[in-house]
């Protein structure tokens, strides 16, 4: 059995390697020359104003979306066009989007279970036994029998972080997971992904909350027009920005 294309010039601590990704749509081009390299267990967060492409080039790390030019590489399998490459990616990657796209109709917990069951075809009392350990790592094991109707916004997101952990991704991918959320919500699920960071996860992650980044990031990029314009620690990142664009976002938003 032909097994994905695994690249050898990819450096063994490297968990995504990103080589002049360019993506359009139809006119429009939303990625322009992106180099990135994130290594495993390394916490990169990502910022920048609407339409800077930041949430366009995660979703081409697993493949929601498709780039015409450049190469992406997730722990040494390039994703290409080819099935089984995607495959491979996507078995490695763990996405949770602003919307929580739970399934209205399944409980908590079946939301965990139906996809280890489907896609994995993984035992039913294993899935169920996965689930409910990962519902705990997230912290609401008692919600499981509920359905996401009866779950506020915030409980319903860390569902969409347990539901993802339960792939066993080695890779975490999160799409301004917060935006969407009241406030008094937020903090229990950046809570949650403070809890997966601490434990070496390696995660990339797409916010505008800057305390996370500051408090969880080895490096923050900051996009703007389809560009990498800047890319630091955080302390160097938040107290000695070099690029004007970057000085003008801090400002609109630390402020």
């Amino acid at each position: 059995m032909t097994t994905a294309h695994r690249l050898q010039d990819a450096p063994d601590n490297t968990a995504v390697l990103i080589e002049d990704v360019h993506k359009w749509f139809g006119e429009y081009q939303a990625l322009k020359g992106i180099d990135l390299a994130i290594r495993r267990g390394e916490r990169i967060v990502i910022c920048g104003p609407s339409g800077s492409g930041k949430s366009t080039l995660i979703r081409c790390v697993n493949r929601l979306e498709a780039h015409q030019r450049g190469r992406i590489t997730v722990n040494g399998v390039e994703l290409t066009g080819n099935l089984r490459n995607i495959d491979a990616v996507r078995r490695e990657v763990g996405m949770v989007f602003q919307q929580f796209n739970l399934f209205p109709h399944l409980s908590v917990l079946e939301n965990c279970v139906t996809p280890l069951v489907l896609a994995r075809g993984t035992p039913r009392a294993e899935a169920v036994a996965k689930a409910r350990h990962f519902l705990t790592r997230v912290r609401i094991p008692e919600q499981a029998d509920k359905f996401p109707g009866q779950l506020s916004g915030g409980q319903q997101q860390r569902v969409a972080i347990a539901r993802a952990l339960c792939m066993q991704p080695s890779i975490m991918l999160f799409d301004e997971p917060t935006s969407a959320l009241d406030p008094e919500m937020v903090k229990e699920v950046l809570d949650t992904m403070v809890a997966l960071a601490d434990d070496g996860m390696t995660m990339i992650v797409v916010t505008h909350e800057m305390g996370f980044a500051r408090r969880v990031a080895d490096r923050v990029v900051f996009m703007d027009h389809g560009k990498i314009v800047e890319s630091a620690v955080p302390d160097e990142f938040f107290s000695h920005p070099r690029n004007e664009r970057t000085k003008a976002f801090l400002r609109q938003i630390l402020h």
